[in-house]
């Protein structure tokens, strides 16, 4: 799977509006690190994103594309990402204080 990797970092598309997520709405994982993706989001080329999400990606929702940004992850950093409303977030392993049972 091909990645945009920056001075040690991954870049990682989420949807940070409420309303709509991208992944956890559907977009498959290669979705969030699609380097095409990643370079009409960072130049703000909204609706070419959705018309090469529709187009690359058909069963994915593209609803959530126009409030998509770019989050830098350390690489080889483990991560989820959640969503409440459709506001996306990410969580890095090494950074949340997980309880133990």
């Amino acid at each position: 799977m091909d990645k945009v990797i920056r001075d040690g970092k991954v870049g990682v598309l989420v949807s940070h509006s409420y309303g709509a997520g991208f992944h956890t709405w559907g977009a498959p994982l290669q979705a969030i690190f699609d380097p095409k993706l990643i370079e009409l989001v960072e130049n703000e080329k909204y609706q070419e994103a959705i018309d090469y999400v529709t187009t690359t990606y058909p069963d994915a929702y593209t609803g959530g594309i126009q409030d998509l940004v770019v989050t830098w992850i350390r690489q080889g950093s483990k991560f989820i990402i959640d969503e409440y409303d459709g506001f996306e977030s990410v969580r890095i392993l090494e950074e949340t204080d997980w309880i133990t049972a």
